[in-house]
Formats: structure tokens, sequence, C-alpha cells
């Protein structure tokens, strides 16, 4: 369908990829990963109008491939009165009308050829996305995502996440040869991330989706492409057999970068040796000897293992403190409620201790955001914040924090870093170096956006975070930085999340919405209750002991025993196998 080969392209400001080459096939489904920035959403733009874009190289794609597109910043239209099925069937009705109307006009014209081709074209349109069974296909991709009590409301009535859904349906419904989703799962909560997997893996069409989700990596995907450091790799298998593969990779190149780094070190003694004799010894042949010794170090030195997909460089995520409020109660929520349309939450009691690190966990649209907007704006007589609580905020909404029209270096300004040096400094541990400093807010990817924020928030030395989906855009590579900094942190963390590895991984305790109210679980009992919903009962402890083996496999690694990393290498491709 779609073949790309020695494919480059760059921004005036930027290059992106160099001679990269991949192909998209019938019934694959393909995760398309890469570190925030790296030219993902470019590349699909590419692919969607290649006649937009100069680039080297050639890209064929299939003439009569018709590409469906759901994007990342999809948001429903407020001044449609359109219900969701009538949404969802909008194509479909289109083209019935079109050939009724077709019809209506055969009655009176005398010009039948030319209204019968029309007729014809409409009629294979219509077949072609399987037309004549169209009510009882939305009804089916509606019960898979469990949303059939959605089917007569309103469109401009849904959460950004229903609506999310309903789109990548209607997509689907659409019948694309190539179905492209820009990073579907951003803000979905954990019953609608699982309706979105159901749906991924009920589609027969090709797919190719934008993702740092590691619930749907695990899940759904046949094909994984890996853009990174301007190359791309292709992968044909599962998610979990490429990271068993990139770990395979990794203890080889280890092994091969010591035994390596030992025959520079003995050329090295080598070439010092002959260096001495040459001072008190001219001999021709001792000069010669020299000169092949040093060529031949160098040679050493420009083949060493270079490995960009295996070694991929982490942000240093660090949320540094000023001031430690020990043992205290930093947030105090008593009697807490919310309602816009309709009541959301009432009777709302919790408190947060100052070394508290908390999930809040809840369906989309039950009010978790705007209580944690309530904390941070601490004006509410139900919510009392500790005199010496110094707070920061990362929204979802990355307008609210960041201004769009400032380049980076003025955000930083602005947020109160005092010199350039500091502030060229700081941004170099979040990936942000040289000419992309000069960039404008407005012109950054999600993840990056979303790592600009942390910046901020890193920056501020707050003792009291508030965390408002902090995972959303962000590469996984980034998601387990932020993993080990909120783990290393001082103080209290708040944080909502839908990613389920961030919660388990990093949260002391969850308040998870119940009814209308929020109760205290912990992180244990919400790890069994999200397995017990979603996977079969020995998975949990699979997981578990894959996990435990990769530590191993790590420990082994730092210790340098390659023998050891590869006999648990074995044991974790059996644990793959059953998973």
């Amino acid at each position: 369908m779609i073949k790309a080969e020695q494919l480059s392209f760059s921004f005036p400001q930027k290059e992106l990829y160099t001679n990269i080459s991949f192909t998209l096939e019938e019934a694959q489904h393909c995760a398309f990963i890469g570190t925030s920035g790296s030219g993902k959403s470019t590349l699909i733009d590419i692919l969607m109008d290649p006649e937009r874009y100069l680039y080297d190289g050639r890209l064929e794609i299939d003439p009569g491939c018709r590409i469906g597109y759901v994007s990342q910043f999809s948001q429903p239209d407020k001044t449609k009165d359109t219900t969701v099925f009538e949404y969802i069937g909008e194509e479909f009705i289109k083209i019935q009308n079109e050939i009724n109307s077709i019809l209506t006009e055969m009655e009176t014209s005398s010009d039948m050829d030319s209204l019968l081709e029309k007729y014809q074209l409409a009629l294979d349109a219509f077949d072609a996305m399987d037309g004549n069974d169209y009510e009882s296909n939305i009804n089916k991709k509606l019960n898979l995502a469990n949303l059939m009590k959605l089917k007569d409301v309103r469109v401009s009535d849904l959460s950004g996440g229903e609506f999310k859904l309903i789109q990548v349906m209607k997509e689907m419904l659409n019948s694309p040869d190539l179905m492209i989703m820009d990073e579907p799962d951003v803000f979905l909560d954990f019953d609608n991330l699982n309706a979105l997997k159901n749906l991924i893996n009920t589609h027969k069409g090709m797919l190719l989706v934008v993702t740092h989700n590691r619930y749907l990596l695990n899940h759904c995907f046949n094909k994984i492409l890996h853009l990174e450091n301007m190359e791309i790799q292709e992968f044909d298998g599962r998610y979990i057999d490429y990271n068993f593969s990139l770990l395979q990779t990794k203890i080889e190149l280890q092994e091969l970068t010591i035994a390596e780094e030992e025959e520079i070190a003995r050329n090295e003694n080598i070439v010092n040796n002959l260096r001495a004799i040459a001072t008190y010894n001219s001999e021709a042949s001792r000069g010669k000897a020299l000169k092949a010794r040093v060529k031949f170090q160098e040679r050493l030195e420009a083949r060493r293992i270079k490995a960009p997909f295996v070694e991929i460089k982490q942000p240093d995520i660090r949320f540094g403190i000023g001031n430690e409020l020990e043992d205290s109660i930093v947030i105090h929520v008593n009697d807490y409620s919310v309602a816009f349309e309709e009541l959301l939450l009432e009777n709302v009691n919790f408190e947060i201790k100052s070394t508290d690190k908390v999930a809040l966990i809840g369906p989309n649209g039950t009010g978790k955001t705007t209580l944690l907007r309530e904390i941070f704006n601490n004006n509410q007589d139900s919510i009392e914040i500790h005199a010496d609580a110094k707070v920061a905020y990362l929204s979802q909404l990355q307008g609210e924090i960041l201004k769009d029209s400032n380049t980076i270096l003025e955000e930083f300004i602005d947020a109160g870093i005092a010199t350039y040096d500091e502030i060229r400094s700081h941004l170099s541990s979040y990936g942000f170096e040289g000419e992309i400093l000069e960039q404008r807010i407005e012109s950054l990817s999600g993840g990056e956006k979303n790592m600009l924020q942390l910046a901020k928030v890193s920056a501020s030395k707050a003792n009291v975070l508030l965390l408002d989906e902090p995972t959303s855009h962000l590469d996984t590579y980034t998601q387990i930085a932020l993993e080990k900094a909120i783990q290393d942190y001082k103080g209290a963390i708040l944080m909502i999340s839908h990613d389920f590895y961030s919660v388990v991984n990093g949260m002391d305790y969850v308040l998870i919405i119940d009814g209308k109210t929020i109760r205290k679980m912990t992180v244990k009992k919400f790890k069994k209750m999200i397995y017990a919903r979603h996977f079969d009962k020995d998975y949990l402890e699979l997981e578990q002991n894959k996990k435990a083996v990769e530590t191993k496999i790590e420990l082994a690694l730092k210790a340098t025993d390659f023998e050891l990393a590869q006999g648990l290498m074995d044991e974790l491709e059996e644990l793959i196998k059953q998973l």
C-alpha cells in the first residue's frame, strides 16, 4: 500500500529524517513510536498530502489507497445539533441521500446515461463502505466500546474522551484502506482506553497509530515503526517482542563494546610505547610502525558500536524542593462538591500529607480537573492548603500554563529564572538545546509542550505538585524518567492519571471516584481491580515475574555478567510466550 525509500526531510531549523525506508501493507496494525519531537506527526502529514512537502527520496502510495485520519487534537463542534448515531453515519446518510436524489431525477430526466453513471458510482461507494449494513455496524461498534447509551446523545454533550472514541468508530466504519490515528489514547479513562483497545483489535483494515501508551502498545499491534535520531527501524511482531529484541541487542552490544574497549586500550598502550621509543630511536621502521598503529587506533574508534534504538537518552527530570514540610497535612478537603449542568461530586473528604504521592482516578467528565484546579487556586471554603505550602501545577490544557506566542526562552524568563545561562542549563536536562530555544511554543509538539511544563514545575522548587495527566503526549522513555522523578521527590503529589503504569509504579495510594464521591484505595487493590476487569487471572502474576526477571538482567549487565544475562533472557522469553 505504502512504500518509502531513502526518504529525507528537514525544516530550516531542524533535520528530521535521513534516508529512511519502510513499508505499510494490508492487514498490518502498526504502532508508530519515537521520542517527542522526532517528527512522527510530520511524517503522517507527508503520507496524507505528499504534494505539500519537498522531500528527497521516493514515496509510493497505491493510487486507490483511501486514508482515514483521527487527530490528537480533535474536538466536537458545539454548534451542531447532531446525535452520535447521525455523526457516525454521516457519510452513509450522505451517499444514501445522493442515491435517492438520483433515482428521483431519473423519473423526469432524458439524460439517463449520465444519471446511470452517477448512480453506479454512488452505489459502488456505498458498497465499498458496507453501506447496506451501516446501521447494524454502528450498533456493533457502540456495543463493542460499551457506549450504546450514547447513541441518541448530542455530540456537543460528549466528553473529550467519548468524542475521541466516536470519531475512531466513524473513521473505521468509512472503511479506509489505511487508517491513521495520532495519539487517540490521550486523556482516555481506563474504561474508554479498553474500548479503544477493542476497536483497534477488531478492525479488519490497515492501521498506523502514533501512541506512547504502554497498555495499547503491549496489547494491540503486530508491527512497530520506531523513529529515532533521524533513522527508522521496522519490526514485524508485537511491542513486547520488540522490547525483548532490543534488550537482546543491548546485551550483545555491551559485550562487544567491552571487548572493543579492551582492544582499544591494548592498542593505545602499544602506540604510547612506540611513541616513547621514537623519541630516542629515529629508525624509519619505528616511525612507520607508529603511524600504522595510530591509523589502526583511529579505525577502532570509528567503528565503535552505535545503537540509536537501544540506548535512547532519557531526559533528566528532577523535582527539587525548597521548603520541606515534615509530618504535616498540606491539603485538606472537607465536604467539597462541584456541579455544572448536573452534580458531579459531593461530600468529598480527604487529606494529603507532606510526603504522600496520590493518584486521583475516575471516568472522564467526573470533575477531577475542576477539583485539582480549585486546589491550586485555593479560593474554596471546603479546601484548606498549608500556610507554608508552595504549589506547582501542570495542566492538561497546556495553554493554561504556557503562552503560545512566547519563545521557550521567554517563557522561562517569565517563570522567574534569573539569567539566560541558568535557563539554558536547566532546559538542557529536558532535551531543549540550541536553536529550538528561540522557537515559539505554538510550534512545538504536544509532547514537547508537556516537557516544558515539567521543566517549569521542576524550576519552581515547590513542595506540593498538582499534576493533571502529566504523561499525556510523552514518549515511553520520558514516562519512565518521570516515574523515577516522582519516586525521588520529597514533597507531596496529587496526580490525575489514566496511565496504569505511572499509577502503580509511582503512587502510595489512590483516591478513586465512586458514584459522586471519592474513596481511598491501596495501589495493590487498584492493580488487582484493573487486571480483574481486563485480563486473564494469571496475567498479573506473569507480568510481575517478567518485571522481576528484567530487573535481574539489568543488574547482571551492570555487573558485566553477560553469561548470567543471557541465561535470564531465556527465562524472559518463556514468560513472554505465555503473555
